[in-house]
Formats: structure tokens, C-alpha cells, sequence
């Protein structure tokens, strides 16, 4: 399989660019500026990688969809739910390989993906709501899945959360662009008390049709729910009922869901 990863700048010239087959390595030595953009290219779709958008980051297991994958860089507020090492300096090591068939069949977390990114196109896991609380990076359903479990405040990293507005129909979808197999999910509710309120019961819908309702607690441990195994595309998490509290701001930290390929 030829695999690809460049460097562009905001007009799309290529600043760095790196080929090989089944494993690419590129070191990319220049400070990262506005506008810039990382590019995965594969020349087959719908195929298991092993990627790394940044050193600092650290790989991440992902499914592709699509023969390329576009990622920007995130300057600013975009880069306030990252720690401060993420994409900084003058040396960057960027990489992506086929993963193994160990590493596919594994029984793991298969929501984790720590280079998700809000309209980030054919790259799996993917996590999006209809509401982060006033678009701001610190709250946005990337966070969710970004592998960071530190629960017990909220704002930039390490306290980067899904952030709800206060919105009584929010949704959040988590998308594994595949068929998995799955039989636990965790919930890291975001318990910065007495600021944040926490959900009593919420709801996960299933893309084979079913339904989950699961009672929760106030609580800054992770809460657990095994169920029956299910093949499934996707979940959406919604009908979040907040506790009769002060607060009116519950958020999601982390969502884990464990499983297999299907």
C-alpha cells in the first residue's frame, strides 16, 4: 500500500512531503503557522492505520474511509484543549502505517481517536454534537474521545470537556465509520463541583435500533455499564436529565467504548 504524508500552507503549496509503502515517517522541520495543513494519503480506502499527527500527541488507532485525510493545525483558542507541547517548535515527527492484524483484532477502547477534529473527513473514530458550548475548543465533542480523563475541573487542557450549553436536547453521535462489536461503555462525567451539575440518566441509541437507558450518580469516578454484545455503525448519546442542582452545567469528559471489529 503507497502512503503519503505532506505539509501544506494556507494557499496549498507543499512545504514537506514524505512516500513509501505500508510505512511513512516524516520529520518536518519548521514552526507550524496559520493556515497549515497535515495530509494522510493512502492509495486504498477503507483501511486500518496506526497514525501520528504530532510526537507530542502520540499514535492513534483509525479507521480511513477515504484515500485522504486532511487535518488542520489548530492555532490559538483551536489549540486550548491541547497541551502546550502539541504542536509546538521547530521539529515535528510525523508518521502513519498499516496496522497489524494483532492490533486490529484486539479487544480495546474503540472510541478513542486522538486525532479527531470537528469536520475532519473519512477518519475514524469521529465524534460531533449539535451543540459545544459557545464553539470553543475547551468544549467540543473531539474531547470526548481524546483519551484525557481528568474529570475534576473544566477549561483548557487537561479539563477540556463536551460542553453542553446548558441545551436540554443536546446529542452528541460517536461515528466508528466500520462495523465493531462492542460489550462495555464508560462515562467520566465532568465532576467539578459545586460549578458543574451532573446527568441522573441518559439515553444511548444504537445504529441496530436499540436502546440503553442508564441511570448515573454524582460521582468523579468513571461509571460502567456492560451490556450484550452488538455489531453496530455507531451511537448517539441524548435525553441527558440533569440532577435537581444549582448548577446548570453537566458536560462529558470521556466516553470509552470497548469491543472489537466486527
Amino acid at each position: 500500500m503507497n502512503l503519503s504524508i505532506e505539509v501544506l500552507d494556507q494557499a496549498g503549496n507543499k512545504l514537506a512531503e514524505c512516500s513509501n509503502t505500508d510505512e511513512v515517517y516524516l520529520v518536518y522541520q519548521d514552526t507550524y503557522k496559520e493556515g497549515d495543513k497535515i495530509v494522510f494519503k493512502s492509495s486504498e480506502k477503507n483501511q486500518y492505520f496506526i497514525g501520528q499527527i504530532d510526537d507530542a500527541l502520540g499514535e492513534a488507532f483509525v479507521y480511513f474511509t477515504e484515500n485522504k485525510v486532511v487535518y488542520n493545525v489548530p492555532f490559538e483558542e483551536k489549540r486550548t484543549n491541547f497541551s502546550p507541547k502539541v504542536f509546538s517548535g521547530n521539529i515535528h515527527l510525523l508518521h502513519l502505517r498499516i496496522a497489524t492484524k494483532e492490533e486490529i483484532g484486539a479487544y480495546k477502547n474503540l472510541a478513542k481517536n486522538v486525532i479527531d477534529q470537528n469536520g475532519i473527513e473519512g477518519l475514524y473514530p469521529h465524534a460531533k454534537a449539535n451543540v459545544e458550548t459557545r464553539g470553543e475548543a475547551v468544549f467540543a465533542a473531539r474531547n470526548a474521545i481524546d483519551g484525557v480523563c481528568e474529570n475534576r475541573s473544566h477549561g483548557p487542557w487537561p479539563y477540556q470537556s463536551w460542553g453542553i450549553n446548558m441545551q436540554d436536547d443536546a446529542e452528541m453521535k460517536l461515528d466508528f465509520g466500520r462495523l465493531v462489536a462492542v460489550d462495555k461503555i464508560v462515562l467520566y462525567t465532568r465532576s467539578d463541583f459545586p460549578h458543574d451539575n451532573w446527568w441522573e440518566q441518559v439515553k444511548i441509541v444504537f445504529s441496530d435500533d436499540s436502546e440503553l437507558v442508564w441511570d448515573l450518580e454524582k460521582s468523579y469516578k468513571p461509571h460502567i455499564i456492560k451490556i450484550e454484545q452488538k455489531k453496530i455503525k455507531w451511537l448517539v448519546l441524548k435525553d441527558l436529565k440533569k440532577a435537581d442542582d444549582p448548577s446548570p452545567f453537566p458536560a462529558l469528559t470521556q466516553i470509552e467504548v470497548y469491543g472489537v471489529e466486527a
